[in-house]
């Protein structure tokens, strides 16, 4: 099953079952995670910055392509609720302005 190894959260693996978005695997997982206009691609609020794996993910929607356009996405970061993971291992962690004040993260 493909795994998402989010650094910053003390290497947290989780398991992104097929068809399933990666911020609903997230979610399932039990992890708070912003996604502030309800994971309908609107903000980027879901972001992950990605340090390892970026191929495995699922090519880029229409909403991360305006975001990227925008220059509100940069070109390692992808939209949790807009990318599934079809297989392999990704890596990345959670940016300094989403984060959660009530969640204690990892260097």
């Amino acid at each position: 099953m493909p795994i998402l190894r989010i650094q910053n959260l003390f290497g947290k693996g989780i398991n992104v079952a097929s068809g399933q978005t990666v911020l609903q695997a997230i979610l399932e997982s039990g992890l708070d995670w912003m996604h502030a206009c309800g994971a309908k691609g609107r903000c980027t609020t879901c972001r992950l910055v990605i340090t390892a794996g970026e191929a495995h993910f699922t090519a880029l929607t229409a909403a991360e392509h305006k975001f990227r356009n925008q220059n509100r996405l940069k070109d390692n970061e992808r939209l949790l609720c807009q990318c599934m993971l079809p297989g392999g291992e990704v890596s990345g962690y959670i940016p300094e302005q989403t984060k959660f004040p009530h969640i204690s993260y990892s260097q």
